[in-house]
């Protein structure tokens, strides 16, 4: 089980909190979404969770035990908002590889076949995929690490219908395996697979009910 306990994140340069005791847990094998407006904190909480940032208050739990950054970067696998600006690998293999060049080709092929990416040759550049197919290399990436929490900044955004579609139903056959915590400025085709729904509005969450979320964006 995720907890956040009461969660804040106050930056010396900020003249208010950009989150404010954000409390909510989420069981394994969930779907979590967080939906609001931009700029209402949904990715520097991600950021946090996935311990590339520090709170300045509460703490983060994963079955009762208290993580510090470094427990959660083992933990969690974060996917950016754009994670092609991030792609460093000439290739899908180099790409899959970086950071474990000992990687067991059987290992490579089970990350793209969890994705649905493994008709695609090793030897292609992830620049030539399309804007679906970076978001599904995105996730096999992190799925390579094995992490217990999957933590998704609009795996949608940006997306035509279609590709959106085919996200969602990536997602729906991951969280049979992962937690999964997804943030986005647009609730309304993420709802229906979330188990638990929260609201951030200026850096305060709230829990709501769900799949009938309706948002407008921001």
């Amino acid at each position: 089980m995720l907890y956040l306990r009461q969660l804040t994140y106050h930056p010396p340069a900020s003249p208010r909190a950009i989150l404010s005791n954000i409390s909510l847990e989420l069981a394994p094998q969930q779907l979590g979404l967080i939906y609001g407006p931009s700029g209402s904190g949904k990715s520097t909480l991600l950021e946090i969770m996935a311990g590339f940032a520090q709170p300045t208050l509460g703490a983060i739990q994963w079955r009762q035990q208290d993580l510090d950054a470094e427990s959660l970067r083992q933990l969690a696998g974060l996917v950016f908002q754009f994670p092609e600006r991030h792609f460093c690998g000439h290739t899908l293999l180099e790409e899959l590889r970086l950071g474990h060049p000992d990687l067991a080709r059987e290992q490579v092929d089970q990350a793209l076949e969890a994705v649905g990416l493994e008709h695609l040759s090793l030897k292609t550049s992830p620049q030539d995929l399309s804007g679906g197919q970076q978001r599904r290399l995105a996730l096999a990436v992190q799925l390579i690490r094995k992490p217990y929490l999957l933590l998704l900044d609009e795996p949608t955004a940006g997306l035509d219908w279609s590709m959106r579609q085919q996200i969602l139903g990536l997602l729906k056959q991951l969280k049979q395996h992962w937690t999964l915590l997804v943030v986005s400025h647009d609730a309304d085709e993420l709802a229906e697979l979330a188990d638990r729904c929260w609201q951030l509005d200026h850096g305060r969450v709230t829990a709501v009910s769900q799949p009938s979320v309706t948002v407008t964006s921001g």
